[in-house]
C-alpha cells in the first residue's frame, strides 16, 4: 500500500464519519420535533375532552384566533368557574408547567407554545396547538390563524416557516 492509498483511504473514511455526525444531528432533530408534536397532540385532545364533558358551557372556553392562551402569557390563577380552571390549566400545561427542570424553568411542552379555540358556529369548534419548530420548513394553511406570526425572526424563520399547529374540530352535543 502506497501514502498516496492511504491518504486516500483516510479521506474517504473521515468524509463517511462526516456524514454520520450529520444524520445523528437530524436524527435529534426529527426526535425532538416529533416529540413536540405528541406533546401537542396530548394538549390537544386535553382541552378537547374538558369542552365535551362540560358542554352546556362549551362557548365560554372561546379564545378566539388572534388571542391565544400559553407562553408569553400570564395564567389565570383565579378559581372561577370550570371553565375559567380549565384554560388556566391549559395555559399552564402549554407553557410546560407538567415538567419542572433546574433553576424552576418549566420544561415539559413544546417551544413556544400557544392554544386557541375558535367557534365555527352551531356547537363546533376549532382547537388549534402551535409551537415554534426547530427548523423551517413549510407554513401552514393560512386558514388556522392561531399563533401567526409569532415565531418569525429566530433560527432564520419568516413568513411562519417555523410554526407547527395541530388543530382539531370539535362538535359538542346539546343536551
Amino acid at each position: 500500500m502506497t501514502l498516496i492509498e492511504l491518504l486516500i483511504s483516510i479521506l474517504i473514511i473521515s468524509l463517511g464519519l462526516l456524514g454520520l455526525a450529520k444524520l445523528q444531528m437530524r436524527m435529534q432533530l426529527s426526535d425532538m420535533e416529533s416529540y413536540q408534536r405528541a406533546q401537542a397532540l396530548l394538549l390537544l385532545n386535553d382541552i378537547s375532552s374538558r369542552m365535551t364533558a362540560n358542554a352546556p358551557n362549551a362557548s365560554s372556553y372561546v379564545t378566539g384566533a388572534s388571542s391565544s392562551v400559553g407562553s408569553g402569557m400570564i395564567c389565570s390563577t383565579s378559581s372561577g368557574t370550570r371553565q375559567q380552571e380549565d384554560l388556566a390549566d391549559w395555559c399552564n400545561s402549554l407553557q410546560g408547567a407538567a415538567e419542572i427542570g433546574g433553576g424552576n424553568v418549566k420544561a415539559g411542552a413544546m417551544l413556544g407554545g400557544r392554544g386557541c379555540i375558535q367557534s365555527l358556529g352551531s356547537n363546533q369548534y376549532m382547537i388549534t396547538v402551535a409551537w415554534q419548530g426547530m427548523s423551517p420548513i413549510s407554513a401552514p394553511p393560512s386558514s388556522v390563524a392561531c399563533a401567526s406570526g409569532s415565531y418569525d425572526g429566530s433560527m432564520g424563520c419568516s413568513n411562519d416557516l417555523c410554526r407547527r399547529v395541530v388543530t382539531t374540530v370539535v362538535r359538542v352535543a346539546t343536551l
